[in-house]
C-alpha cells in the first residue's frame, strides 16, 4: 500500500542521534530520502545501525566543487532538508538557509541540535545528559538521597530530539504545500525536552510536586510506582496511581490490613518495605501468573532480548527480522498502510551511480 509520505523527497546529512532518528521516521512512512554521506568517512559497526533503513545514500566530498554543486541540484529538488551540525557549519559551506531556500523557495530547513540555533551555549558541545540536566529534568530522576540518574539517552536524543524534528517538517511541509514558502525548522533538544516537561514544570509551581529528588509520586517516592525485586532476582513494576486501581492491587496479593486503607508521604517508607517482602516471596513469573493482564497496572521488568519475544509484542508485531537481526518495526501502525520488515540501512554510497543519472551527471 501506498505510505502516506510517499512523494515526498528528503535530503539528509550525515550525522548521528537525533537527526538520523528524524530521517528514519520520516523513511518509515514513505519519504524518499537522499542521505549524504562523507567522503573518506570510517566505515564502523555504526553504519549498520537500523536508524538508517529506508535511505539512499550517495557519498560526496562538500569540501570539492563537484561535491557542492551536487548536493545543491539534489536540494533544489527537494521538499526539506536534514542537518545536524553545530550552528554555522552548513553557513560556511554554503548550504546554509538562506542560500537553499532562496534556490527553492519552498524548502522546509530542518536543523538538529542540542543547545539551538541561538543563545550563549549554541557553540558549546554537548550531549543528551547535559541537555536533560539544563531544562531541570535531571534533576528530578533519581532516588531520594542519591545523585541524579542518567537515564539512557532516549529521553533527549530519541525524545525531545528526533520526533520534534520530524514533527516539525510535516508541520511546515503541509504549510509550504498550501502557501509555497518553505521556512527553517529549529529543532533544539533543550526545547523539545522542555516542552515534554510541561506538566512537571506546572506541577512544580502548584505545590504538587516537592522539587527533593525521589519524593514523588512518579519518581519513586511512591512505593506503588516503583520496582521491586523477586525471589530469583529479577524485578517487577507496579504503577497503582488511581484508587480503583490501588483497590485490585490489594485484592489480588492480599493487602488487607489496615496499614494499607491510607496511602499518604507518611506512610510510605512503611508500606514499601512491606511491599519489598511481600515480592521478594515470589518469582518474577510466580507474579506474572498472578498480576499481568489485571488492573493492576503491573509488568514484568525485561531485558531487551526477553522483550523481543514477550507475546504480546509478538502479537502486536513490534519487531521484525532484517540483517539477521531483530528490530523495532515502523511506528506508529496505520490501517491504511501496510509497514512489512525492516529494510537494512544502505551501504554509504551504495546509490551514488544511480543517483547522479536521476540528476543527469555522469557518475564517471
Amino acid at each position: 500500500m501506498t505510505r502516506p509520505l510517499t512523494g515526498i523527497r528528503i535530503v539528509e546529512f550525515a550525522g548521528m542521534g537525533p537527526g538520523p532518528f528524524a530521517g528514519m521516521m520520516l523513511a518509515d512512512m514513505g519519504a524518499d530520502i537522499i542521505r549524504i554521506d562523507r567522503a573518506g568517512a570510517e566505515t564502523s559497526i555504526r553504519d549498520a545501525n537500523p536508524q538508517l533503513r529506508g535511505r539512499r545514500s550517495i557519498v560526496l566530498d562538500l569540501k570539492s566543487e563537484r561535491g557542492l554543486d551536487i548536493t545543491r541540484r539534489l536540494i533544489d529538488r527537494a521538499d526539506a532538508l536534514i542537518e545536524g551540525h553545530r550552528p554555522g557549519v552548513m553557513e560556511r559551506l554554503g548550504l546554509g538557509p538562506d542560500a537553499c531556500i532562496a534556490r527553492n523557495p519552498r524548502l522546509v530547513y530542518g536543523r538538529m541540535t542540542g543547545w539551538g540555533q541561538q543563545g550563549p551555549l549554541a557553540q558549546a558541545a554537548g550531549h543528551d545528559l547535559n541537555y536533560l540536566a539544563i531544562t531541570g529534568v535531571l534533576h528530578a530522576i533519581g532516588r531520594k538521597g542519591q545523585k541524579p540518574t542518567p537515564p539512557l539517552n532516549i529521553i533527549g536524543d530519541y525524545g525531545g530530539g528526533g520526533p520534534f524534528l520530524a514533527f516539525g517538517i510535516l508541520a511546515a511541509l503541509f504549510q509550504a504545500k498550501a502557501s509555497g514558502q518553505g521556512q527553517v525548522v529549529d529543532a533544539a533538544i533543550i526545547d523539545g525536552v522542555s516542552s515534554m516537561a510541561t506538566t512537571l514544570h506546572w506541577m512544580t509551581q502548584t505545590g504538587m510536586w516537592n522539587e527533593t529528588r525521589g519524593d514523588n509520586a512518579y519518581d519513586s517516592g511512591d512505593p506503588f510506582f516503583d520496582c521491586y525485586e523477586t525471589s530469583d532476582a529479577k524485578y517487577v513494576s507496579i504503577a497503582t496511581i488511581e484508587p480503583k486501581f490501588y483497590a485490585e492491587l490489594r485484592a489480588r496479593i492480599g493487602l488487607d490490613g489496615p496499614e494499607w486503607d491510607h496511602r499518604s508521604r507518611e506512610t510510605w517508607p512503611r508500606q514499601r518495605a512491606m511491599l519489598e517482602a511481600i515480592f521478594k516471596g515470589k518469582s518474577r513469573a510466580e507474579w506474572c501468573d498472578l498480576l499481568e493482564g489485571t488492573d493492576c497496572c503491573f509488568a514484568p521488568v525485561l531485558t531487551p532480548e526477553e522483550a523481543r519475544s514477550h507475546p504480546h509484542n509478538v502479537a502486536r508485531g513490534m519487531f521484525a527480522e532484517g540483517g539477521g537481526l531483530t528490530y523495532p518495526v515502523p511506528a506508529p501502525k496505520m490501517s491504511r498502510m501496510g509497514l512489512g520488515g525492516v529494510p537494512p540501512p544502505p551501504v554509504a554510497g551504495a546509490d551514488s551511480a544511480a543517483i547522479l543519472r536521476e540528476l543527469g551527471i555522469d557518475a564517471g
